[in-house]
């Protein structure tokens, strides 16, 4: 049936999606404005060409100190409100080029901070406050993740800024939360799902390689550009995961490859010829490929990216890998938490062991 024209009055529940029945899309097309026809997305894309590059961190204030002055808003000070304070804090973040979802986390939990305890000035914020915002959390988790916005909201009042001498999240700690048991791919999975990958999408067969013998996290499969993979030597290509973020740069690692890597780069590279980054997707598009892949291989087990991750490191301890290798392969922080995370997998990893069997004679 030929598309009808939109009726006045049209809710937007009658609205379908522009990439409906597609399982991804690239970045360059999700950006694009979602109109009707040329005529509207041209001044759309104008205005955007013209919008400033970056918004002003500092101003100049009347006795030539530095003040702060994000996206243009006024200087923050002990007596500002909470609600341009937070509005403050996200433009920040933003000039930072931190990931959206936290962006977007640490923005909602203020703003629930301000709808429980209302318009205070920052100087009148207490540590009650601070309970009110944590007690009303309806899981350990939840209570977790709020804690840790409020606390890096304070710190940049009170470290960055230097508006606070105060922080009122001192003595709350968060709940401990359970590692989650790690489930692997056994061997016969992971032949199944490769094959299902060869017979998938083009970029299937790689992104899969890469996620499950290299232990690459789905951001990081995404952040991967082609200048990352090293072909010095042809037959042994080598990744860099690399961080823009200073915060992260201690993730950044060198993997070595082989030749089987190789010869899916380059039927990928002789497929898209890609110059910039090699899978311009976006996260659910990664999430459907995998599913989609473990339907094909008949799996019955939950599979995601983690997945694949997780039967990197047990395979990876197979053969050997102590817990300082794995956290260097998996680009993972030494800390108490990621050393029992990588205590599991070697668990996992170790010699089965020997049982008495009855004897059945």
């Amino acid at each position: 049936m030929p598309d009808q024209p939109k009726r006045e009055g049209q809710t937007r529940a009658d609205h379908v999606s522009r990439f409906r029945g597609r399982d991804g899309v690239t970045n360059e097309e999700r950006e694009l404005p979602p109109v009707a026809s040329a005529a509207h997305a041209k001044p759309e894309a104008d205005a955007h060409h013209l919008r400033s590059a970056q918004l002003d961190l500092f101003a100049v204030g009347e006795d030539g100190a530095f003040v702060s002055d994000v996206g243009g808003l006024p200087p923050l000070s002990a007596r500002s409100s909470l609600d341009l304070a937070r509005t403050a804090y996200r433009r920040y973040l933003e000039s930072l080029n931190r990931p959206r979802n936290t962006i977007e986390s640490y923005s909602y939990d203020l703003h629930v901070f301000e709808q429980l305890i209302g318009p205070k000035p920052l100087n009148k914020i207490e540590r009650g406050d601070i309970a009110r915002l944590l007690g009303d959390a309806n899981s350990k988790t939840t209570r977790k993740r709020r804690l840790t916005s409020a606390r890096r909201f304070f710190r940049y009042l009170i470290d960055d800024l230097k508006v606070l001498k105060f922080d009122p999240t001192d003595g709350y700690y968060p709940h401990h939360i359970a590692l989650r048991a790690p489930v692997p791919l056994f061997e016969e999975e992971q032949r199944a799902l490769l094959g299902a990958a060869q017979a998938d999408e083009d970029w299937s067969a790689l992104a899969v390689w890469l996620m499950m013998r290299l232990g690459l996290t789905r951001a990081e499969l995404l952040a991967l550009k082609r200048d990352h993979i090293d072909r010095s030597s042809p037959d042994q290509p080598v990744v860099y995961v690399m961080y823009d973020e200073v915060s992260k740069q201690s993730k950044d690692r060198r993997l070595a490859t082989d030749r089987d890597f190789a010869e899916l780069y380059d039927a990928f590279i002789d497929v898209r010829n890609l110059q910039g980054i090699l899978f311009p997707i976006g996260p659910q598009a990664v999430n459907g490929m995998v599913e989609r892949l473990r339907r094909a291989a008949d799996i019955t087990k939950d599979v995601s990216p983690q997945t694949l991750r997780t039967t990197f490191a047990v395979e990876q301890a197979k053969n050997g890998a102590d817990q300082q290798q794995l956290l260097s392969l998996l680009g993972l922080v030494n800390d108490p938490r990621n050393r029992a995370s990588v205590d599991r997998y070697i668990a996992l990893g170790s010699t089965p062991l020997e049982t008495a069997m009855p004897d059945r004679d």
